[in-house]
């Protein structure tokens, strides 16, 4: 049993003397500070080895211990490697459509060629429509206005354009 689930001899109900009292407490305080067990933190081995072949097993006991940066960067470079393999099957599947010569390969290369083309066509509708932008608000014509009538007729097999202004 260890000393600290002993019955002592307070346990017993009984009063110590100022001498078992003095005693007792020389024995605890020299408990607390008794040196601990040497504890090796590491190890040579002596054995002879032998002549030829393999050395016998050595047990060695491993307790790294791995630090929070290492295991997140671990953690870290999984998922980059997951996305690569994503992002290499869609290459790969990218490749078999460019492959296949049918319409859904034609439409697999030039739809978004056309997206892009949209965005830009968008891009540059609005740039325009931001330069035309006026802040104020008058005219720079001056001087008498006439407004005309135009009557268009297309007549033929090839379409021969008549304008006629009536002012």
């Amino acid at each position: 049993m260890y000393p600290e689930t002993t019955p002592g001899p307070l346990d017993s109900g009984v009063r110590m003397s100022d001498d078992v009292a003095a005693a007792e407490a020389a024995r605890i305080i020299a408990d607390a500070y008794r040196p601990a067990r040497k504890i090796p933190t590491s190890y040579r081995d002596d054995s002879p080895l032998p002549a030829y072949g393999d050395t016998p097993p050595v047990v060695q006991p491993d307790r790294r211990i791995v630090p929070a940066w290492a295991a997140g960067t671990a953690v870290a470079g999984i998922g980059v490697g997951a996305a690569f393999v994503g992002v290499g099957c869609g290459v790969w599947l990218a490749c078999q459509g460019f492959a296949a010569v049918s319409l859904t390969s034609v439409l697999f290369v030039t739809l978004p060629i056309a997206a892009v083309a949209g965005v830009f066509a968008a891009i540059g509708t609005a740039l325009r429509s931001l330069k035309s932008v006026h802040t104020e608000h008058h005219h720079h014509y001056r001087g008498p206005v006439r407004q005309q009538n135009t009557t268009t007729h297309a007549r033929g097999l090839i379409a021969r354009t008549h304008n006629e202004h009536h002012g």
